[in-house]
Protein backbone atom coordinates (compact mmCIF):
# COMPACT_ATOMS: atom_id res chain seq x y z
CA UNK A 1 0.00 0.00 0.00
CA UNK A 2 0.94 3.57 0.03
CA UNK A 3 0.43 6.44 1.91
CA UNK A 4 1.10 10.09 0.93
CA UNK A 5 3.32 8.46 -2.11
CA UNK A 6 5.65 6.15 0.34
CA UNK A 7 5.40 2.33 -0.28
CA UNK A 8 4.30 0.81 3.07
CA UNK A 9 4.30 -3.19 3.54
CA UNK A 10 0.98 -4.80 5.18
CA UNK A 11 3.30 -6.91 7.63
CA UNK A 12 3.44 -7.63 11.37
CA UNK A 13 6.70 -8.05 13.34
CA UNK A 14 6.73 -12.12 13.05
CA UNK A 15 6.28 -11.80 9.14
CA UNK A 16 9.11 -8.45 8.91
CA UNK A 17 11.65 -11.25 10.45
CA UNK A 18 10.40 -14.05 8.26
CA UNK A 19 11.12 -11.60 5.75
CA UNK A 20 14.61 -10.49 6.64
CA UNK A 21 15.62 -14.47 7.26
CA UNK A 22 14.71 -14.53 3.51
CA UNK A 23 16.21 -12.03 2.22
CA UNK A 24 19.65 -12.47 3.81
CA UNK A 25 19.45 -16.05 2.62
CA UNK A 26 19.26 -15.01 -0.51
CA UNK A 27 21.68 -14.17 -3.29
CA UNK A 28 21.01 -10.76 -3.98
CA UNK A 29 21.70 -7.27 -1.77
CA UNK A 30 18.83 -5.54 0.01
CA UNK A 31 18.04 -2.56 2.43
CA UNK A 32 14.75 -2.22 4.83
CA UNK A 33 13.48 0.91 5.30
CA UNK A 34 11.13 1.98 8.10
CA UNK A 35 8.68 4.76 7.88
CA UNK A 36 7.64 6.67 10.10
CA UNK A 37 5.59 10.29 10.23
CA UNK A 38 8.31 12.31 9.85
CA UNK A 39 9.55 10.03 6.96
CA UNK A 40 6.47 10.25 5.29
CA UNK A 41 6.62 14.25 5.74
CA UNK A 42 10.04 14.71 4.59
CA UNK A 43 9.53 12.35 1.49
CA UNK A 44 6.83 15.10 0.61
CA UNK A 45 9.72 17.39 -0.48
CA UNK A 46 13.17 15.32 -0.83
CA UNK A 47 12.48 12.87 -4.29
CA UNK A 48 15.22 11.55 -3.65
CA UNK A 49 14.50 10.23 -0.33
CA UNK A 50 11.39 9.23 -1.40
CA UNK A 51 12.55 6.97 -4.15
CA UNK A 52 15.13 5.00 -2.15
CA UNK A 53 12.37 4.49 0.15
CA UNK A 54 9.74 3.16 -2.41
CA UNK A 55 12.73 0.97 -3.81
CA UNK A 56 13.28 -0.88 -0.54
CA UNK A 57 12.77 -4.76 -0.49
CA UNK A 58 10.95 -4.22 2.65
CA UNK A 59 9.46 -0.96 4.21
CA UNK A 60 8.37 -1.53 8.46
CA UNK A 61 5.63 0.97 9.37
CA UNK A 62 7.56 2.47 12.49
CA UNK A 63 4.96 5.06 14.04
CA UNK A 64 1.44 4.41 15.46
CA UNK A 65 0.90 7.45 13.20
CA UNK A 66 0.64 5.14 9.87
CA UNK A 67 -1.57 2.87 11.24
CA UNK A 68 -3.39 5.69 12.54
CA UNK A 69 -3.58 7.45 8.97
CA UNK A 70 -4.19 4.03 7.16
CA UNK A 71 -7.50 3.41 8.54
CA UNK A 72 -8.33 7.04 8.27
CA UNK A 73 -7.62 6.56 4.52
CA UNK A 74 -9.35 3.24 4.56
CA UNK A 75 -6.55 1.00 4.28
CA UNK A 76 -5.12 -1.65 6.68
CA UNK A 77 -1.84 -1.98 8.23
CA UNK A 78 -2.19 -4.93 11.57
CA UNK A 79 0.33 -3.05 13.95
CA UNK A 80 3.21 -0.79 13.98
CA UNK A 81 6.85 -2.54 13.50
CA UNK A 82 9.37 -0.34 16.08
CA UNK A 83 12.80 0.29 14.71
CA UNK A 84 13.90 -0.53 18.15
CA UNK A 85 11.74 -3.90 18.39
CA UNK A 86 13.05 -4.80 14.73
CA UNK A 87 16.98 -4.30 15.64
CA UNK A 88 16.32 -6.40 18.71
CA UNK A 89 14.31 -9.14 16.74
CA UNK A 90 16.99 -9.17 13.68
CA UNK A 91 20.09 -9.83 16.50
CA UNK A 92 17.80 -12.89 18.07
CA UNK A 93 17.27 -14.20 14.49
CA UNK A 94 21.20 -14.17 13.88
CA UNK A 95 22.00 -15.52 17.06
CA UNK A 96 19.70 -18.21 16.25
CA UNK A 97 20.81 -19.17 12.62
CA UNK A 98 24.16 -17.85 12.81
CA UNK A 99 24.07 -14.55 11.00
CA UNK A 100 26.79 -11.89 11.61
CA UNK A 101 26.02 -8.56 11.91
CA UNK A 102 27.71 -5.02 11.81
CA UNK A 103 26.42 -1.60 14.16
CA UNK A 104 27.74 1.89 11.76
CA UNK A 105 26.69 5.02 12.89
CA UNK A 106 25.91 6.52 16.28
CA UNK A 107 27.71 8.85 18.76
CA UNK A 108 30.70 8.02 19.80
CA UNK A 109 31.04 4.98 22.02
CA UNK A 110 27.18 3.89 21.66
CA UNK A 111 27.53 1.40 18.92
CA UNK A 112 29.71 -0.69 21.42
CA UNK A 113 27.64 -0.32 24.22
CA UNK A 114 24.58 -1.88 21.87
CA UNK A 115 27.54 -4.28 21.00
CA UNK A 116 28.05 -5.59 24.54
CA UNK A 117 24.08 -5.65 25.40
CA UNK A 118 23.15 -7.65 22.26
CA UNK A 119 25.84 -10.21 23.25
CA UNK A 120 24.51 -10.70 26.96
CA UNK A 121 21.57 -10.91 25.51
CA UNK A 122 21.91 -13.30 22.43
CA UNK A 123 25.45 -14.90 23.40
CA UNK A 124 26.00 -16.88 20.09
CA UNK A 125 25.39 -14.04 18.25
CA UNK A 126 28.52 -12.85 16.23
CA UNK A 127 29.27 -9.09 16.17
CA UNK A 128 30.77 -8.38 12.60
CA UNK A 129 32.34 -5.02 14.01
CA UNK A 130 31.70 -1.91 15.24
CA UNK A 131 32.39 1.64 13.50
CA UNK A 132 31.33 5.45 14.00
CA UNK A 133 32.03 7.27 10.28
CA UNK A 134 29.97 10.22 9.41
CA UNK A 135 27.37 9.92 6.85
CA UNK A 136 28.23 12.34 4.32
CA UNK A 137 29.32 11.22 0.98
CA UNK A 138 32.78 12.44 1.33
CA UNK A 139 33.64 10.12 3.87
CA UNK A 140 32.23 7.24 2.18
CA UNK A 141 35.31 5.84 0.94
CA UNK A 142 36.90 6.44 4.69
CA UNK A 143 33.86 4.16 6.08
CA UNK A 144 33.79 1.29 3.39
CA UNK A 145 37.32 0.76 4.27
CA UNK A 146 36.26 -0.61 7.01
CA UNK A 147 33.54 -2.07 5.46
CA UNK A 148 34.87 -3.78 3.12
CA UNK A 149 36.92 -6.58 3.69
CA UNK A 150 34.22 -8.46 5.46
CA UNK A 151 31.11 -10.33 4.89
CA UNK A 152 28.07 -9.25 6.98
CA UNK A 153 25.01 -10.29 7.11
CA UNK A 154 22.97 -7.70 8.44
CA UNK A 155 24.73 -4.19 8.81
CA UNK A 156 22.58 -1.60 10.73
CA UNK A 157 23.39 2.18 9.97
CA UNK A 158 22.84 4.79 12.45
CA UNK A 159 22.71 7.97 11.38
CA UNK A 160 19.46 8.83 11.22
CA UNK A 161 16.48 9.43 7.95
CA UNK A 162 17.19 10.44 5.99
CA UNK A 163 21.10 10.13 6.24
CA UNK A 164 21.37 6.85 6.96
CA UNK A 165 19.03 5.53 3.77
CA UNK A 166 20.60 7.75 1.14
CA UNK A 167 24.38 6.53 2.62
CA UNK A 168 22.87 2.90 2.28
CA UNK A 169 21.61 3.40 -1.66
CA UNK A 170 24.99 5.19 -2.37
CA UNK A 171 26.97 2.56 -0.34
CA UNK A 172 25.53 -1.16 -0.81
CA UNK A 173 26.85 -1.63 -4.26
CA UNK A 174 30.05 -1.59 -3.08
CA UNK A 175 30.00 -3.28 0.52
CA UNK A 176 29.76 -6.97 0.81
CA UNK A 177 26.09 -6.67 3.04
CA UNK A 178 23.27 -8.97 2.02
CA UNK A 179 20.81 -6.97 4.30
CA UNK A 180 21.23 -3.08 5.52
CA UNK A 181 18.45 -1.30 7.37
CA UNK A 182 18.46 2.48 8.81
CA UNK A 183 18.04 2.18 12.83
CA UNK A 184 17.90 5.79 13.53
CA UNK A 185 18.46 6.33 17.30
CA UNK A 186 17.78 2.21 17.88
CA UNK A 187 21.57 1.54 19.19
CA UNK A 188 20.91 4.77 21.74
CA UNK A 189 18.17 3.05 23.52
CA UNK A 190 19.42 -0.68 23.18
CA UNK A 191 22.76 0.79 24.61
CA UNK A 192 20.77 2.44 27.31
CA UNK A 193 22.29 6.06 26.41
CA UNK A 194 18.38 6.76 26.50
CA UNK A 195 15.15 5.19 28.06
CA UNK A 196 12.46 3.94 25.63
CA UNK A 197 8.99 4.72 27.20
CA UNK A 198 7.31 2.11 29.19
CA UNK A 199 5.34 -0.39 27.45
CA UNK A 200 2.22 0.41 28.90
CA UNK A 201 2.88 4.35 27.24
CA UNK A 202 4.09 2.76 24.00
CA UNK A 203 1.30 0.27 23.95
CA UNK A 204 -1.26 3.09 23.40
CA UNK A 205 0.89 4.39 20.54
CA UNK A 206 2.06 7.74 22.67
CA UNK A 207 6.16 6.65 22.72
CA UNK A 208 6.52 9.69 20.67
CA UNK A 209 5.62 11.91 23.69
CA UNK A 210 7.51 10.52 26.15
CA UNK A 211 10.37 11.32 23.86
CA UNK A 212 9.16 14.71 23.42
CA UNK A 213 9.39 14.99 27.49
CA UNK A 214 12.56 12.89 27.67
CA UNK A 215 14.45 15.37 24.73
CA UNK A 216 12.17 18.77 24.93
CA UNK A 217 14.95 19.85 21.72
CA UNK A 218 13.40 17.28 19.76
CA UNK A 219 10.14 19.59 19.57
CA UNK A 220 10.94 20.93 16.16
CA UNK A 221 10.76 17.24 14.47
CA UNK A 222 7.52 16.68 16.48
CA UNK A 223 6.01 19.67 14.25
CA UNK A 224 5.99 17.07 11.75
CA UNK A 225 3.10 15.06 13.31
CA UNK A 226 0.81 17.90 12.80
CA UNK A 227 1.51 18.59 9.17
CA UNK A 228 1.69 14.63 8.30
CA UNK A 229 -1.64 14.69 10.05
CA UNK A 230 -2.80 17.41 8.12
CA UNK A 231 -1.40 15.82 5.01
CA UNK A 232 -3.45 12.82 5.56
CA UNK A 233 -6.88 14.80 6.49
CA UNK A 234 -6.53 16.50 3.12
CA UNK A 235 -5.83 13.45 1.30
CA UNK A 236 -8.64 11.57 2.66
CA UNK A 237 -10.94 14.93 1.80
CA UNK A 238 -9.83 15.15 -1.72
CA UNK A 239 -11.07 11.04 -2.03
CA UNK A 240 -14.29 12.04 -1.03
CA UNK A 241 -14.65 15.78 -2.72
CA UNK A 242 -16.72 14.87 -6.93
CA UNK A 243 -13.88 15.03 -9.40
CA UNK A 244 -14.37 18.03 -12.06
CA UNK A 245 -14.40 17.03 -15.67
Amino acid sequence: MEILGVRIDNIDFPQALEKAKKLIEGKEKHYIVTPNPEFIVLAQKDAEFRKILNSASLSIPDGIGLVWAAKILRKNLPERVTGVDLLEGLAALAAEHGFNIFLLGGKEGVAAKAAEVLKTRYPKLEIAGIYGGKAEPEFDALTRSHLVSKKIDILAVAYGPPRQEKWIARNLPYIDVKLAIGVGGALDYISGEKSRAPGWVRGIGLEWFHRLISEPSRWRRQLNLPYFAYLVFRKRLERRLPKRG
